[in-house]
C-alpha cells in the first residue's frame, strides 16, 4: 500500500490500514462505471480524486471565472481562487484585459486577496515589490542596481475574453478546440454586448457537495417540477428531454405540440438575425458546452417570477424582449442571456465535498436601480433556485457517502446529457494518465 492510500485510511478512522481491503486506485473507479449509470462514490468523495480533478479540469483545461464587466474601468482588479492557484484578472491603463498569476516573482506572496479591488499599481504587501499593470516589474527596493526587471514581471496567464466571458487556462498547452466555443458564442452575444454591461448583483453560495454533482444538477430538468416552483413559472422543464410514456394524454400532446413551436420560433429568430438552434460539443473533446436559444414560458421575456422583464432598460443592442433565453454550460458554468438582463454562474471546486457557486446578474451598464430595474425582480427566481439546488446537492452528497449507495441509471430521455457528462469525465481522466 503506498503512503498517500496509508494516509487515506488512516483519515478515515481504518485501525489497521495494512490489513483492511485494498482501496482502489483511480483508474479502477473510472473502470467500474457504467454506461448509463452514475459515478461510482468514490470520483465523488475521495480526496485523491478531487486533486486529480482540480489538475485536469481546473488546471489543464479551460475555465470560465468571470466577465469583463467585473472590472469595467482601468484599474479594477479581481482576484480568484481556484484550489491553490490564484489568477488577477484587471484592466490596465490601456483599457485591455489581463489575466496574472497571483503570485509575486520575489518570494511569491498573494499580490490581492479574492474579491475586487481598484490599484494604480500592483504592490506587493509583503516586501513592496511593485508592478505595472501591464505585469511589468517597476520596483524592487533594495535588490541592488544589477537586477534584471525585465525578468522579473508577472506571468500571463492564457485568458480569452469571449463575448464578455472571461476564460483562462492555468496549463502551458490550453486545449485548442475552445475555437469552436469561441466561433460560436462570439456571434450569439454580440447583441447582448455583454462587455459593457455591469454587474448588478452577486452571490457566492458554498454548496456541501462535490463540483460534478453541482454540474450534473444542472444538466437535467428532471428535478425542475418538484423543486424549482419559480424558475418553472419561465423555464420549461421538458426542454431537455422528457419520457412521452410518463406523460398524460393531455400532457403528451401539450409536449408535441411544444416542440412543434420551437421549430416554428427557431425558424423565425434565425430568419430575423438571431442563432438559436443547438450547437453541442460534449464528447471526443476537451471544451465541453452547449448552446440553444430557449423558449421562456409564460409571458416569454425573462427569468422572473412573472415572466416578464426586469429591466426595461435592455442589454447592449438589443430591442425585443420576445428572444427568449440564449443558454450557455460548459463544464464549470452555466449561462443564461435574455433581453432584458443575463445570469452568469461559475463554479469553483473547495474540496471534494465543497463546492462554491458564484452567481452575477448583469444588465446595462447605464441600467439605475430603482428606475430602470427593480433588484428583488431581476435576482428572485435564481438565488431561489441557487438555494434550492444547494440544498438537493447536500442531499445527493450525502447519499453517495453511504455504503448503500450504488450508481443508478440515468433516465435516458431526461438525463442524457448527465450521461454524456460521465463520460466525458471519464475520457479525459484517461487522456490525462488515469
Amino acid at each position: 500500500m503506498d503512503l498517500m492510500l496509508y494516509k487515506l485510511c488512516l483519515s478515515r478512522g481504518v485501525e489497521n490500514p495494512v490489513q483492511s481491503r485494498p482501496i482502489p486506485s483511480i483508474s479502477t473507479l473510472l473502470s467500474q462505471r457504467t454506461s448509463g449509470h452514475a459515478l461510482p462514490a468514490g470520483l465523488y468523495t475521495r480526496d485523491d480524486v478531487f486533486e486529480a480533478d482540480m489538475d485536469i479540469f481546473f488546471r489543464n483545461h479551460w475555465i470560465c471565472i468571470g466577465v469583463e464587466c467585473d472590472v469595467p474601468e482601468p484599474g479594477d482588479a479581481m482576484g480568484v481562487n481556484i484550489g491553490s492557484s490564484s489568477v488577477i484578472l484587471l484592466r490596465d491603463d490601456d483599457g485591455d484585459i489581463r489575466v496574472f498569476h497571483n503570485v509575486c516573482r520575489h518570494r511569491g506572496s498573494r499580490l490581492i486577496g479574492p474579491g475586487t479591488t481598484v490599484v494604480s499599481k500592483l504592490v506587493c504587501p509583503y516586501h513592496q515589490w511593485t508592478y505595472e499593470l501591464n505585469g511589468e516589474l517597476a520596483y524592487a527596493p533594495h535588490m541592488g542596481l544589477d537586477l534584471d526587471k525585465t525578468c522579473r514581471g508577472l506571468k500571463p496567464v492564457t485568458s480569452k475574453s469571449i463575448g464578455g466571458l472571461i476564460y483562462v487556462c492555468l496549463s502551458n498547452n490550453p486545449p485548442k478546440d475552445i475555437s469552436k466555443l469561441e466561433d460560436v458564442m462570439e456571434a450569439r452575444l454580440e447583441p447582448y454586448d455583454i462587455r459593457n454591461a455591469k454587474v448588478a448583483y452577486q452571490t457566492d453560495v458554498i454548496e456541501n457537495g462535490n463540483w460534478k454533482l453541482t454540474m450534473e444538477n444542472n444538466r437535467e430538468c428532471y428535478h425542475c417540477s418538484g423543486s424549482h416552483p419559480e424558475l418553472c413559472v419561465s423555464f420549461v422543464d421538458l426542454d431537455f428531454g422528457y419520457d412521452p410514456e410518463s406523460l398524460s394524454v393531455e400532457d403528451r400532446a401539450a409536449a408535441v405540440q411544444h416542440e412543434a413551436l420551437y421549430s416554428s420560433q427557431t425558424a423565425r429568430w434565425e430568419a430575423a438575425g438571431y442563432q438559436s438552434s443547438p450547437v453541442e460539443q460534449l464528447v471526443d473533446c476537451a471544451t465541453n458546452f452547449r448552446t440553444q436559444r430557449l423558449i421562456i414560458a409564460g409571458r416569454g421575456e425573462s427569468q422572473t417570477l412573472d415572466a416578464t422583464a426586469a429591466s426595461t432598460r435592455l442589454l447592449g443592442r438589443m430591442t425585443r424582449t420576445d428572444l427568449g433565453d440564449t443558454h450557455l454550460w460548459g463544464h464549470n458554468s452555466w449561462n443564461h442571456f435574455m433581453g432584458d438582463h443575463a445570469v452568469v454562474a461559475t463554479v469553483v471546486p473547495l474540496s471534494a465535498h465543497k463546492t462554491l457557486v458564484r452567481t452575477k446578474w448583469l444588465v446595462h451598464k447605464d441600467a439605475v436601480e430603482g428606475a430602470d430595474y427593480d433588484l428583488e425582480k431581476l435576482t428572485s427566481v435564481w438565488i431561489a433556485t441557487t438555494d434550492q439546488d444547494a440544498e438537493l446537492i447536500a442531499r445527493s452528497h450525502a447519499g453517495v457517502q453511504d455504503n448503500a449507495y450504488e450508481p443508478g441509471p440515468y433516465s435516458r430521455f431526461a438525463e442524457q446529457y448527465l450521461d454524456k457528462f460521465a463520460g466525458w469525465y471519464i475520457d479525459r481522466m484517461r487522456a490525462h494518465g488515469y
